[in-house]
């Protein structure tokens, strides 16, 4: 089979990091990449990286030797074409047909007979623009195929969209464009239909322990990890089932969704789910209580949860006594009607020390044999900033994710089926 033809084209932004793993991820799946870069675009990466992945000199100068025609023998010669990061002057440039440089002139030379897609990246500000957004709006109504931006901590150190589509999502539907055209299709892309018979049910959010009928024990568990995992998973074509807690991040894309509550009802659910489906995966981001509330002493006198409707504000002691809960995670496996399902546990430490965070994990890979382990430690995790550290642990070894994009990405290829890669 001939290899499909990539043509690759970035514009300056810090994202051009990010896109140099969709090149390589690419070129992995026996797809021939080229690159076209601005100049602004290798003052991020250089030459040598680009080069280096593609095994291809990358283009830069439309006016360098023997470079004048390569606006139309480039397009033609691709399969399919991605400007991925796109920036704001580029979007707005090729709604207007402006052609000042290699790269609007390659847009400029484009037929409209392959896929072209389009991956944006800028400040907030300027995504929501009305002149971007109208741009936008022309691209997509010449029939070009934008993938929309995320929404997290930009460069800039804001938070809103216009991230850089996660590089997992950016290969899918450039692959997907691929496969549509009836081009020579990767075996990569394979993998992306392998996803759907993947399996995975994912918790999220905080148990909460009733003291009576409006006060609980909790924890300030947004959800957000479990409910981002479950997104990012659900979007490459895994088939998804989030429970999560009442009030918690919310699923955009998620069609199957339910709600726990105490820790009973969580341990209840995922029970019932796993012994009654063939699921091939657990995601275990659920922070879950340790203790419950077993009886309440007010003045003196014991009572069971809900025994009392709402305990007076005018009682001058009450006293809560707790039980032990199980460990859900140590149990997943033996609720498993799959005896391969895999389970991935997490593990949150306080302030610990690089002895005791290890310790932690160790303890809980052997209490949960869990295939996967995902620890993070209360340093981690900057609220001003809004960053969030991840360390992915298995039997083979650790790798430090920077964020919860880098988390999901590295589980999507953790729970790919390794035959498919």
């Amino acid at each position: 089979m001939s290899k499909s033809k990539v043509l690759f084209i970035m514009t300056g932004s810090i994202a051009c990091y990010k896109a140099c793993h969709v090149v390589s991820r690419l070129v992995q799946a026996n797809c021939e990449v080229q690159v076209v870069a601005t100049p602004s675009a290798l003052k991020f990466v250089g030459n040598a990286t680009l080069e280096g992945l593609t095994g291809k000199p990358v283009v830069s100068d439309m006016y360098a030797a023997g470079n004048v025609m390569d606006h139309i023998h480039l397009m033609r010669w691709a399969d399919v074409v991605l400007v991925a990061p796109a920036t704001a002057s580029f979007i707005n440039k090729a709604a207007q047909g402006v052609g000042d440089d290699l790269v609007q002139t390659l847009f400029l030379a484009h037929d409209f007979k392959k896929p072209f897609l389009i991956a944006p990246a800028m400040n907030t500000s300027m995504y929501k623009h009305p002149v971007t957004q109208k741009s936008l709006q022309t691209l997509r109504d010449m029939g070009l195929q934008i993938l929309e931006t995320a929404s997290g901590i930009l460069a800039c150190g804001e938070e809103g969209w216009g991230k850089l589509l996660e590089p997992d999502l950016i290969l899918k539907f450039t692959l997907e464009a691929l496969q549509n055209k009836g081009a020579a299709v990767p075996s990569e892309a394979i993998s992306f239909k392998t996803a759907s018979k993947v399996k995975v049910l994912v918790t999220a959010g905080g148990t909460q322990e009733p003291i009576d009928t409006v006060r609980v024990i909790s924890n300030l568990s947004s959800g957000k990890t479990g409910v981002t995992i479950a997104e990012s998973l659900t979007q490459m074509g895994f088939d998804v089932t989030l429970l999560q807690a009442h009030g918690s991040a919310k699923a955009e894309h998620v069609t199957r969704q339910d709600f726990f509550t105490s820790f009973a009802s969580l341990d209840e659910k995922m029970k019932n789910y796993l012994s009654s489906e063939e699921f091939t995966h657990v995601i275990h981001a659920a922070a879950v209580s340790d203790y419950s509330v077993d009886s309440i002493e007010v003045n003196g006198v014991k009572h069971r949860p809900f025994e009392v409707k709402k305990v007076s504000s005018d009682a001058d002691h009450l006293n809560i006594h707790l039980k032990r809960n199980h460990k859900i995670v140590d149990r997943l496996k033996d609720y498993s009607k799959n005896k391969s399902l895999q389970v991935i546990a997490f593990k949150l430490t306080s302030h610990a020390s690089t002895e005791e965070k290890q310790k932690a994990v160790n303890k809980l890979f052997q209490g949960s044999h869990a295939d996967f382990v995902v620890h993070n430690d209360m340093t981690d995790i900057d609220i001003v900033n809004k960053t969030h550290k991840f360390t992915l642990h298995s039997p083979s070894g650790a790798v430090a994710c920077e964020s919860l994009e880098r988390l999901s990405s590295e589980l999507i290829h953790a729970l790919m089926p390794k035959d498919t890669l």
